[in-house]
């Protein structure tokens, strides 16, 4: 579990990032959209653990690749944005954030489902 002040640090990661991606970025990575989905910090506020979806995105691995190879210039950004807020600019490390696609397959399961309706007083056991 996260201490409160992982989950503060996370969210100002999070947020300066996203306006990063959002703004400064925008035109690096083509029409693909990419949201920053959620971050993870490690104990010693070092390491950024960054989860990212992406939309109107042919190649997801691809832009992921590429995404690394410019984790050192968006650093050097994220860094500018937070020096007077934070003593260490962690590294970041990024990853595909697949949960949304992955609630869609979950769902196309269970509505695939033919569960047969209860008889006239059957009733359901749960145990």
């Amino acid at each position: 579990m996260e201490s409160k002040r992982q989950q503060q640090f996370a969210k100002l990661i999070q947020q300066d990032l996203s306006d990063i991606f959002q703004k400064d970025m925008r035109t690096t990575f083509g029409k693909a959209f990419v949201t920053i989905t959620e971050v993870k910090m490690t104990p010693d506020l070092a390491i950024a653990r960054v989860y990212l979806s992406f939309m109107l995105a042919n190649d997801k691995a691809g832009l992921l690749q590429d995404i690394r190879e410019k984790s050192k210039h968006i650093r050097g950004i994220l860094g500018n944005r937070i020096r007077n807020q934070a003593r260490i600019i962690p590294n970041l490390e990024f990853f595909i954030d697949d949960t949304a696609e992955y609630a869609a397959q979950m769902d196309a399961l269970i509505s695939g489902l033919d569960i047969p309706p209860l008889k006239e007083g059957e009733e359901i056991e749960i145990d």
